[in-house]
């Protein structure tokens, strides 16, 4: 067994550099100009809820914060509200911030359909191994993504201090004023930064996870957030037995889903009002998803991606 003074100065500095834990913020407030005014955080991709599929991504948070007006979410958040409402992404940061007490803060938008929770390891990580403020996500074309990205908590405390001093408060100003003042290091990754800023990006996403390589993953993730499920489930297994009982498998969500509705039953009462719940959310789930598809299809096909 060894520790930082007697294994020396690499196994030290690969110790600070191993991912901590995080608090995280989520901002889910703004107008969504682009997409006309509607409630982005609720516009689905892949039958889940976008701002679900964030909540889902930074899950090992000790707290998630999400600053926007309360709402159903798959997973329990703490709620807070920037002062005025609208106030900007700086005052709503700060807001949420004041609700962590972490080390690290993961910040991250509400509209990232590809966020993955090996993602956030991977900042955690760069952000480490730097001895930087923070970490953040670059797009496909080498743009910063200050909302994709971990910070040090007492570096943001510091300058949004020192910015709310300069300008008589937060109101207004833009990320750029804080970030700049940061040392940052990033970290390509022009899947897991692409946000959904028009109806195109939309659906353009809702595409994606449709392809091939994807779409048995989405579809378990959405059963398992919808069924309330935290479990790591084993496919292959499943789908050897799938394909043993019925003599090959032409469509493996069929069964998978079936799995999951069981251990969903259960986990509860168990008895078939359990499972006619259960059923009930999954098959609403799969109607969702079976529309999006439907009008993608009557959209001509995904667009040309807008990561910025």
């Amino acid at each position: 067994m060894t520790d930082n003074a007697t294994a020396g100065p690499a196994a030290a500095r690969a110790a600070d550099a191993a991912p901590g834990p995080y608090d995280a913020v989520v901002l889910a407030g703004g107008a969504a100009r682009r997409l006309g005014g509607a409630d982005k955080p609720g516009v689905r991709v892949g039958g889940r809820a976008l701002l679900d599929r964030v909540l889902t991504a930074c899950a090992a948070a000790r707290t998630t914060v999400v600053v926007a007006a309360p709402r159903s979410t798959a997973r329990p958040v703490r709620w807070a509200r920037e002062e005025p409402p609208g106030a900007g992404p700086v005052a709503a940061l700060a807001a949420g911030l004041r609700h962590t007490t972490a080390e690290h803060a993961v910040v991250l938008s509400a509209d990232l359909p590809f966020l993955r929770a090996d993602t956030l390891r991977r900042l955690l990580t760069a952000l480490g191994e730097s001895g930087a403020d923070g970490a953040l996500l670059t797009d496909a074309d080498g743009r910063d993504q200050p909302l994709v990205a971990v910070y040090r908590t007492a570096a943001l405390r510091r300058e949004l201090a020192a910015l709310a001093a300069a300008h008589d408060g937060l109101t207004g100003l833009p990320l750029r004023r804080l970030t700049g003042a940061l040392r940052l290091t990033r970290v390509p990754d022009p899947h897991a930064s692409f946000d959904c800023d028009t109806w195109d990006d939309i659906v353009n996403a809702r595409a994606r996870i449709r392809e091939h390589g994807h779409v048995l993953d989405e579809w378990i993730s959405a059963v398992k957030d919808e069924l309330g499920i935290d479990l790591d489930v084993d496919t292959n297994v499943l789908l050897d037995l799938a394909r043993d009982a019925a003599h090959g498998v032409a469509r493996p969500a069929a069964p998978l889903t079936t799995f999951l509705v069981g251990y969903a039953a259960a986990r509860g009462e168990g008895g078939p009002e359990a499972v006619a719940e259960a059923a009930r959310k999954a098959a609403a789930l799969a109607l969702r998803w079976e529309e999006e598809a439907a009008r993608a299809g009557e959209s001509g096909g995904p667009s040309a991606p807008d990561a910025g």
